[in-house]
């Protein structure tokens, strides 16, 4: 696997449980859509983070569609979401600071030490 996939299905990983955790009666369907990522996938997500006690899954009894999941973080699944946001933010980190030197560069090219701030170059 390479490097950028890894680091891809880390931030899914990482957006879905703090998805769970803000809403724990998400559907996956609703999960798969805020994630970007197919039905399929999402569902065999879930039951990776089931199975590896992330997280726990059980139908409420008061809903009126029987089939409906809650999704809860564990301690485990805590743990995990907080290994995978700091990871998160250093890479996010590391991209705004390579993008930053990136627009630097090119508004020195340009001539333009505002960054383009606005500019057409007109």
């Amino acid at each position: 696997m390479s490097e950028r996939a890894d680091e891809l299905r880390q931030d899914a990983r990482f957006r879905a449980l703090r998805l769970i955790e803000a809403n724990p009666h998400i559907t996956q369907r609703e999960l798969a859509d805020a994630l970007g990522i197919s039905l399929g996938a999402t569902h065999y997500m879930l039951r990776a983070f089931v199975g590896r006690g992330l997280v726990k899954a059980g139908r409420f009894a008061s809903a009126t569609n029987k089939s409906a999941y809650m999704y809860l973080l564990t301690a485990r699944g805590f743990s995990e979401k907080s290994a995978l946001a700091g990871r998160f933010l250093a890479r996010k980190r590391a991209e705004y600071e390579a993008l930053k030197l990136e627009i630097e560069e090119l508004g020195a090219e340009l001539g333009d030490d505002r960054h383009m701030g606005g500019r057409t170059g007109n």
